[in-house]
């Protein structure tokens, strides 16, 4: 990347689950201040475990940082415990809408400020997320198992901003929705950066949507980084056109069998 100033790098990390399977392989990455970076990548890429090693999140399911580090303002966080990383302003919404079902959707917001306790605070962040996303507040005193899809992905996007994040983590926010809700989540994602100024690392399958929101991407394969760059020449690429974006140089998508048998370009590795 440019040389800009970055509020998270990841300096060649790898992580190892159950002391035995290697996930990343010497993954290295930065997130300027104020900016949006996008995670591109095939299932199994490594994209959420490398969230869950900023986050500290990796620890809960017998994962480790063995090897580089990760800095976030730079403070080494990669040792720290996912509760002291969160106080530190770093916050993940993690993929599937996990929202508290049994509460509303205003009490599942609070849960997101239980680390600064101050009303007036929770007051304002209440206000901030009604603002940002105001249908939340027509069904703030409904029960989150009972709403929508679209509209759980806004609470637990909303439940991250009761933090108020200095870096927010990103997985998956379009899974399972439909494209209009889609575009709706996306453009608040782009407000809140812009507007809030809030940092955001995107992992997102939609490669298409996360190249335009995302000013600059990274693209994980087999737990390493095997391309990055600006998104507008990403888009031109034809590993990316091809593979990801599933576009021949003709324009049309290819079949399931041509990109099944895809194999990576040796100058990927260059």
């Amino acid at each position: 990347m440019e040389a800009t100033p970055s509020i998270l790098k990841i300096n060649n990390i790898e992580v190892m689950y159950h002391e035995v399977i290697l996930a990343l392989k010497g993954v290295s990455m930065e997130v300027p201040r104020g900016g949006i970076i996008a995670l591109l990548g095939a299932n199994g890429a490594g994209k959420s475990t490398t969230l869950k090693a900023i986050s500290g999140l990796l620890k809960h399911e017998d994962g480790e940082v063995t090897d580089g580090s990760i800095e976030f303002m730079e403070e080494r966080i990669d040792r720290k415990s996912a509760e002291e990383i969160a106080r530190m302003g770093v916050i993940q919404v993690i993929e599937g809408r996990k929202v508290f079902e049994h509460l509303t959707v205003e009490e599942n917001l609070r849960v997101g400020a239980h680390l600064r306790g101050d009303g007036a605070a929770i007051r304002n962040g209440l206000e901030m997320v009604y603002h940002y996303f105001p249908r939340l507040r027509d069904i703030r005193n409904v029960t989150a198992g009972f709403v929508s899809g679209g509209e759980q992905q806004m609470t637990v996007i909303g439940r991250a901003l009761m933090a108020r994040p200095k870096l927010m983590l990103l997985d998956e926010p379009s899974m399972g929705l439909a494209p209009m809700l889609i575009k709706e989540i996306f453009e608040i994602i782009t407000r809140l950066n812009q507007e809030e100024e809030i940092p955001i690392l995107l992992v997102e399958q939609n490669v298409k949507l996360a190249l335009t929101v995302a000013p600059y991407a990274y693209v994980l394969e087999n737990g390493r980084v095997v391309m990055d760059g600006q998104s507008e020449k990403l888009k031109e690429n034809p590993d990316i056109r091809d593979f990801y974006l599933g576009l021949t140089d003709l324009g049309t998508r290819k079949s399931f069998r041509a990109v099944k048998h895809y194999k990576r370009r040796k100058r990927w590795l260059t």
